[in-house]
């Protein structure tokens, strides 16, 4: 059933993406490993970026929630600042997850975090306190890792 699903959901990604997004399989014939490179939201300091972001779809999708990882260095309060990339989305947590989502959906729910960081709910405390205590900073730092890491 999980690859049925799949393969409709990356039809569907396809032709009519997130806008800002390009989906690829990472590998040919592998349905479980997607390449996106997504656009950084106009209205934020990753505007002129563009950010490969990797998803895992677990075996047992849609009862298991994707992973996200960027693969594209970011600065930013709700993406790990480690190898792994890691985005925390309270909707990718396993008790939040329900089987209706579709990748579709957690796309679009990143780019919207791109470009309203959530503090609260950060993976890096010290760039949270940065965005809530020193916006013009935090701004300037995002720009900068944005020029150097998320060229196209």
């Amino acid at each position: 059933m999980a690859n049925k699903r799949i393969m409709k959901e990356f039809a569907g990604i396809s032709a009519d993406p997130p806008p800002g997004c390009v989906v690829k399989l990472a590998q040919e014939g592998d349905l479980h490993l997607w390449d996106v490179y997504m656009d950084g939201p106009a209205d934020s300091p990753y505007k002129s970026g563009k950010f490969h972001i990797q998803v895992t779809i677990p075996k047992e999708y849609p009862f298991k929630p994707p992973t996200l990882s960027f693969r594209t260095k970011i600065y930013h309060p709700n993406v790990s600042n480690d190898d792994r990339g890691a985005m925390c989305l309270g909707m990718l947590k396993a008790e939040e997850w329900k089987p209706p989502n579709k990748i579709s959906d957690v796309l679009r729910l990143v780019a919207t975090v791109l470009a309203a960081p959530q503090p609260d709910d950060a993976v890096e405390a010290s760039i949270a306190d940065l965005f809530k205590n020193q916006p013009a900073e935090f701004d300037r730092i995002a720009r900068d890792w944005t020029t150097k890491f998320a060229r196209s």
